[in-house]
């Protein structure tokens, strides 16, 4: 077994503090924590002794499990304002945990490197996002997608969400908005859709992690039960916070800022690996 209890302890104030940006960002952009969560581990895991190989798949299945909890408050924040689609949700929900299943059976047959490089390429992507200017547009759709077309997107999302490690809270969001739905409340309704994903993302990762040799301590399969835990603790605690700065600042500075961010992690994975 990789790793101990004094070299975990030894990172818990960093946990920590991933814990309270990952919340942070998830409550403010409706995402799922994971862009701060996974590069975080990547370069946290080694310092415990991790498989170089094996760091990418736990980083992604250890932020997947965080997303859980992270996810699931930032709902909880944004319901209590009427800012959640419910009904989006469970219509969208069989077609996303299909997708998760998907993309977890991917993850399980590429190595660690190719799947660094792929959250690194998926990362730049979504800087992008971030970093387009916004302007008052009429909605390209009259309403969200239906039929094979949902099919189709809800099953990428959830697909792209296992492999990269997030809930899938950017795609979410732009495709709300895209159709009409008001900012705050494809944001809200994003949130849930990361939980949605993180669940089934999770387990996958765990059991496709099972019997692998010389895990760091405290994993279940590719899921860090120990390091979850932690950023969960301070998560949760900030993703209201987040929530609150969504309803009461204008965005524009901070989605540069975390597209800058964006881009950097990405660049930084992908010469990494």
């Amino acid at each position: 077994m990789v790793g101990d209890t004094a070299s975990l302890t030894f990172a818990i104030p960093v946990l920590l503090a991933v814990g309270a940006g990952a919340g942070f960002a998830a409550g403010l952009f409706g995402i799922g924590g994971g862009f701060v969560v996974v590069p975080a581990l990547v370069f946290i895991f080694p310092l415990l002794g991790v498989a170089t190989d094996q760091v990418p798949h736990i980083a992604v299945g250890t932020s997947l499990a965080t997303i859980i909890f992270t996810s699931a408050r930032s709902t909880q924040s944004h319901a209590a304002r009427g800012s959640v689609d419910f009904g989006i949700l469970k219509s969208w929900a069989p077609w996303v945990v299909l997708g998760t299943v998907a993309g977890s059976m991917i993850a399980d047959r590429i190595s660690g490197a190719t799947l660094a490089v792929v959250f690194g390429l998926g990362v730049l992507g979504f800087a992008v996002y971030f970093l387009l200017p916004r302007r008052n547009e009429e909605p390209v759709l009259s309403a969200m997608p239906a039929g094979v077309a949902r099919f189709g997107l809800a099953g990428s999302l959830g697909a792209i969400s296992a492999l990269l490690g997030i809930g899938g809270g950017t795609i979410a969001t732009l495709t709300m908005t895209m159709c009409g739905t008001p900012i705050h409340r494809a944001i809200g309704t994003a949130a849930g859709m990361g939980a949605i994903i993180a669940v089934p993302a999770s387990i996958g990762f765990l059991v496709i992690g099972m019997g692998e040799p010389d895990l760091p301590w405290g994993s279940l399969g590719y899921v860090n039960v120990p390091a979850a835990f932690v950023i969960v603790l301070t998560s949760v605690v900030f993703a209201p916070l987040g929530v609150a700065t969504a309803h009461l600042l204008s965005p524009a500075l901070l989605r540069r800022v975390f597209g800058i961010y964006l881009i950097l992690v990405g660049a930084t994975m992908i010469a990494k690996y």
